[in-house]
């Protein structure tokens, strides 16, 4: 286990997580089957075939793209569900884009030796975490993806995903193929209010915040992240989404006129939007 890992393994050990304490949401994750394999791989068929230019225009410009074979392998197991919305994973695509640039971009300004630190709120099914984590393992970075959510990691349910058909598992099964990746990530049961205070961090590089969507929780986040950045550090915002998601887009908005980051609006404003904060 490298030195990174160890560290945040031992602050973790302050956190008291809250146990027992997920969120059972009908059609979602709980105690029943949403649908079987046949249904799932329709969904992926279908999401699979569209476009996604501003995707690629953003791979190219930042020279880094995660392998699609790898990623559409992930994506099944834990991005193709039941719901009302269309499917969208470019979010990991991104994620992997913009940490691989980071990395690159800190090396040319002599920090080669310095672990990473990764967060995110809001792990869900895990996908974006091994994302993250995929781009530390590409770019032979140490490095660590600490990531929160109520949901918890060990315990045995179902998923709204084509891996329900083997029946009730946990996350950690869930994900259990990959086994690299998984080495990279440390998984925090609990709220993001009650954990964060308790992580002992004492610097976040690349965060992603992708838990609770109101304005209060996005911003209370923010300001933990942003009190343990620096120049050219990175924090990433998912839903920032007009119409649907508005607390957040009020929170990023508020954060983009205080000045201290850069801000660049990614995705369809009104369908599925994001943003990127890189710290001045």
């Amino acid at each position: 286990m490298c030195r990174a890992v160890e560290k945040v393994l031992s602050a973790l050990l302050r956190v008291d997580l809250v146990k027992g304490h997920f969120l059972n949401r009908a059609f979602t994750y709980g105690n029943r089957k949403v649908a079987g394999s046949e249904q799932y791989l329709a969904l992926f068929e279908e999401a699979r075939s569209f476009e996604f230019p501003e995707t690629r225009a953003i791979e190219d410009a930042t020279g880094f793209r995660l392998e699609d074979d790898w990623l559409e392998k992930l994506a099944l197991s834990t991005q193709v569900v039941v719901k009302q919305s269309e499917l969208n994973w470019q979010h990991g695509r991104l994620l992997y884009s913009h940490l691989s640039q980071m990395i690159e971009k800190r090396r040319g300004e002599g920090f080669d030796n310095e672990p990473i630190m990764v967060l995110e709120t809001g792990t869900a099914r895990g996908y974006s975490s091994l994302c993250l984590a995929r781009a530390l393992i590409d770019s032979t970075c140490m490095g660590t993806v600490v990531t929160i959510d109520a949901l918890p990691h060990h315990k045995e349910m179902y998923w709204n995903c084509i891996e329900d058909v083997s029946g009730k598992q946990s996350r950690r099964q869930l994900l259990a193929r990959w086994e690299s990746e998984l080495a990279r990530i440390v998984f925090v049961e609990g709220t993001s209010r009650g954990a964060l205070s308790k992580l002992g961090l004492s610097r976040v590089h690349f965060a992603f915040l992708d838990a609770q969507h109101t304005y209060r929780e996005v911003l209370e986040e923010f300001r933990y992240v942003r009190e343990r950045q620096n120049r050219g550090d990175v924090v990433f915002f998912d839903d920032v989404t007009r119409g649907k998601f508005d607390g957040v887009v009020q929170a990023v908005e508020e954060i983009e006129k205080e000045g201290l980051y850069a801000i660049t609006y990614m995705g369809h404003p009104t369908e599925r939007g994001y943003a990127l904060g890189v710290r001045l």
